[in-house]
């Protein structure tokens, strides 16, 4: 996604070679933290007071973003990964629309924010990576924009702290398997 509304990058240094930094991301349990299971129990508050069953995140988040809707976009495998999916982050029960690669760029339709998160690891060196997380959302009219902007003041930093807080699990279990 070259253009976009929101830009927000993550990266780390972990002590492993890139093969296993990329599947330590990949597999990655974020219930595993208190932080983070505390944010999404915020977050799914309006969900779960209108009765929608809105459980804590268990297993890897990537296989429950693509069980919500979330497609993979393009995959380099043992490199990068990227997902995406059109929604209205903004609404209090969020549905999540996955699109193929082409729909995907092409999707213009007003009232939605199209959302790409990926996963990198990158070699310094033979038994060194960094690590990162990227977001980029692009809203498709300028009212999305408005609520969005919104929703991003409000939400941004739980979301930031999701991203940063996942990284440091990587970066701990890699260290505690070396």
């Amino acid at each position: 996604m070259p253009a976009y509304d929101v830009r927000d990058y993550h990266e780390t240094d972990v002590a492993a070679p890139v093969a296993d930094a990329y599947a330590a991301l990949r597999s990655l349990d974020l219930s595993r933290s208190l932080v983070i299971r505390a944010i999404f129990a915020v977050r799914t508050l309006p969900s779960r007071l209108r009765g929608k069953p809105s459980g804590s995140p268990i297993g890897p988040f990537l296989d429950q973003a693509l069980a919500m809707g979330w497609v993979i976009l393009e995959e380099l495998p043992g490199e990068e990964l990227v997902a995406g999916a059109v929604t209205a982050p903004w609404e209090p029960i969020i549905a999540f629309r996955g699109l193929p690669p082409d729909q995907f760029r092409g999707f213009n339709e007003p009232g939605f924010a199209k959302i790409v998160w990926g996963i990198a690891a990158r070699p310094r060196d033979a038994q060194s990576s960094t690590i990162s997380t990227e977001t980029r959302v692009q809203t498709t009219d300028a009212e999305s924009r408005r609520k969005f902007a919104r929703y991003w003041f409000v939400l941004g930093v739980g979301i930031r702290l999701i991203r940063w807080a996942a990284l440091r699990l990587v970066k701990h279990d890699l260290a505690r398997s070396a």
